[in-house]
């Protein structure tokens, strides 16, 4: 019997020839990585277990949840990230002026490349699966124990066979596909398992489709997801990183829990309505039903704040105004995506539309700072998570969209299709 990708990956790094679903093994980590909420936790349980970390090299502190700080508890965590960092002598520490959102920054600063093992004290560390590696969320300890052994326990995964086929259509990104698949499935529907995305389908998406993707597969319960690494993943890991990757593909006989084909052509404009990221909507139902009038959009985070991200949604705001009703902030997930977006005018497009643009940072995403909704207030975002009480008050209302539907929803001041903006203009 064949293995998958993710279980290629996991024996080579547990020195096995080969494993199987539901074996426990002890892998070798290649990237360790903690934020401003997850790593003052380990810090002191770390340092219960040992006095230097297993490689500074390996281990990657980025405070980018409550940054800038935005009030004393905060500015004590990235302190105390600062203080570690400045003492194990890391070489990736990386703090307001040259951070970004982690799971934006690691792939772009090359930290992180295919057939490597990577654990993240976030649960979207599933992220860099776009790039052909395990990488999974783990809790504090689990981090505490990687940053001290270089090592981790792992109960080695079943998987979902996803054969993507079809083109998208012009206003259907990474994010429409992955809430159609989470909605199909449900957001236990790939629980403790590899979300493993292959098909010809795959030529057809950017890398920072693949991204987004990656990203959302936790919202699936899944343990990672992961894409094959193919020419356009090459490309960017050889433009963004020094480190030698590794290329896994599936044994022809790996064997699979279940098998799901989507017909990329077929894919409407999805938004995931309150309060889960499986509540599926497609812009043809949405439309006819009442407008769900809103007064919030963000565009950014470690799901949606990336190059073609920012690129989607200033082509809708172009020549545009955000509805008098709505508030728009707009994120760029790095440094680099914030000067790319001045070099190329969006950052300007996006001010004349009347959007507040913004320095890099998870702040709207999970409520902690910027953007915090109050009571019976709904918003349009880019982000992952649609949870009760996820960006602000537990009455406020989130729905889950692609850039460009949501840059739409803020011009129209309720949830719109990005064709309609077309046809305005």
């Amino acid at each position: 019997m064949g293995m998958t990708m993710t279980q290629k990956i996991l024996a080579e790094h547990a020195g096995l020839e080969r494993v199987e679903k539901g074996q426990l093994i002890m892998a070798k980590l290649d990237v360790v990585m903690a934020n401003d909420i997850t790593g003052p936790m380990a810090i002191p349980v770390f340092k219960k277990m040992a006095k230097k970390v297993f490689d500074k090299d390996k281990v990657v502190l980025v405070p980018d949840h409550f940054t800038p700080n935005k009030d004393i508890k905060s500015a004590e965590n990235s302190k105390s990230l600062r203080e570690f960092a400045r003492e194990q002598e890391l070489t990736h520490y990386y703090e307001i002026g040259q951070m970004g959102i982690e799971h934006a920054l690691l792939p772009e600063k090359g930290i992180v490349v295919g057939g490597e093992c990577i654990i993240g004290a976030d649960s979207h560390t599933c992220t860099y699966g776009a790039l052909g590696a395990f990488s999974t969320g783990v809790g504090t300890t689990d981090i505490a124990t990687g940053m001290a052994t270089g090592s981790l326990w792992f109960k080695v995964p079943g998987a979902i066979k996803f054969v993507l086929t079809g083109k998208p259509g012009k206003y259907i990104s990474g994010k429409d596909i992955i809430i159609h698949i989470i909605g199909k499935i449900g957001v236990d529907g790939a629980l403790y398992k590899s979300m493993e995305f292959v098909g010809d389908g795959i030529k057809n998406l950017f890398m920072d489709d693949r991204f987004t993707m990656a990203n959302m597969a936790i919202e699936a319960g899944a343990k990672n997801g992961i894409f094959p690494v193919d020419e356009q993943a090459i490309k960017y890991m050889e433009e963004h990183s020094k480190k030698e990757y590794k290329v896994y593909t599936a044994d022809e006989d790996a064997i699979y829990d279940e098998v799901v084909e989507i017909d990329l052509s077929k894919v409407r404009p999805t938004v995931a309505y309150p309060h889960l990221p499986g509540n599926a909507k497609t812009i043809d139902e949405i439309e006819s039903e009442e407008p769900v009038y809103i007064d919030q959009v963000v565009i950014g985070s470690c799901t949606n704040g990336r190059m073609e991200d920012m690129r989607r949604a200033a082509a809708i705001l172009k020549g545009q105004k955000v509805n008098e009703n709505v508030r728009v902030m707009i994120i760029p997930a790095t440094q680099k995506i914030f000067k790319a977006c001045m070099k190329e005018g969006l950052a300007e497009i996006f001010i004349d539309a009347g959007c507040s643009f913004n320095t890099p940072s998870c702040g709207p995403c999970m409520g902690g700072h910027m953007g915090v909704l109050a009571a019976g207030e709904k918003c349009v975002s880019t982000t992952n998570r649609n949870f009760v009480g996820r960006m602000g008050h537990v009455d406020s209302l989130i729905f889950l969209a692609s850039p460009e539907v949501a840059a739409a929803s803020a011009i129209k001041g309720y949830i719109a299709n990005p064709e309609s903006i077309k046809e305005d203009k």
